[in-house]
C-alpha cells in the first residue's frame, strides 16, 4: 500500500493527465488537510479563457470554498511542477503550510529555482517547500515533455 505522500503525489499526476487529455499544459495540484484530499485541480487556462486558471489556483479556489475560508491553514499543496510567481504568491496569501512539488521550473519557478516567493522574508508568511525528485519528478517531466513535443510536431 502506498504511503499518504505517495498517494497525494499520484493524485497530482492524475490531475496532470486530465489536463493533458484536455490539451492543456499538463500540471496537476492537490490540496490536503488533516491527511485528506480537499481539492484537486489541473490547468484550465484554455478551457476557461483565464490566464490565472493554473492547477494550483483551480485547487486553491476549490479548497477555499470547501473550507469556507480564504485561508489554507494547516494545508499542504502537492503539485507536479514548481509553482510560478502567481501561484506561489496566492498560496502565501492563503497561508498554506507546505508546497511539495515534483519538478523544478527553471524558467519561472517561485519556490527556489528562479524566485523564492514562498519563503521570502519580505512577506509576512512563508511556506515550507519540498522538491520530491525521483520517480515523481521523472513522471512530471515526462508528461510535460510529451505534451510540448506533440505540440511541436503538430506545427511541422
Amino acid at each position: 500500500m502506498k504511503t499518504s505522500p505517495d498517494r497525494f503525489l499520484a493524485a497530482a499526476l492524475k490531475e496532470a493527465k486530465k489536463a493533458f487529455d484536455c490539451d492543456e499544459v499538463p500540471i496537476g495540484a492537490i490540496i490536503v488537510k488533516d491527511g485528506k484530499i480537499i481539492a484537486r485541480g489541473h490547468n484550465e487556462c484554455i478551457k476557461n479563457s483565464d490566464a490565472s486558471a493554473h492547477a494550483e489556483m483551480v485547487a486553491l479556489r476549490k479548497a477555499c470554498k470547501k473550507l469556507k475560508n480564504y485561508r489554507l491553514n494547516g494545508c499542504d499543496v502537492y503539485v507536479t511542477l514548481e509553482p510560478c510567481p502567481m501561484c506561489a504568491g496566492a498560496l502565501v496569501n492563503a497561508r498554506a503550510a507546505n508546497i511539495i512539488f515534483g519538478a523544478a521550473d527553471e524558467k519561472a519557478g517561485a519556490c527556489g529555482s528562479v524566485f523564492n516567493i514562498a519563503q521570502s522574508k519580505k512577506l509576512n508568511h512563508r511556506i515550507k517547500t519540498h522538491r520530491v525528485g525521483g520517480e515523481f519528478e521523472a513522471e512530471s517531466v515526462a508528461i510535460l515533455r510529451r505534451f510540448f513535443r506533440d505540440k511541436r510536431r503538430k506545427c511541422e
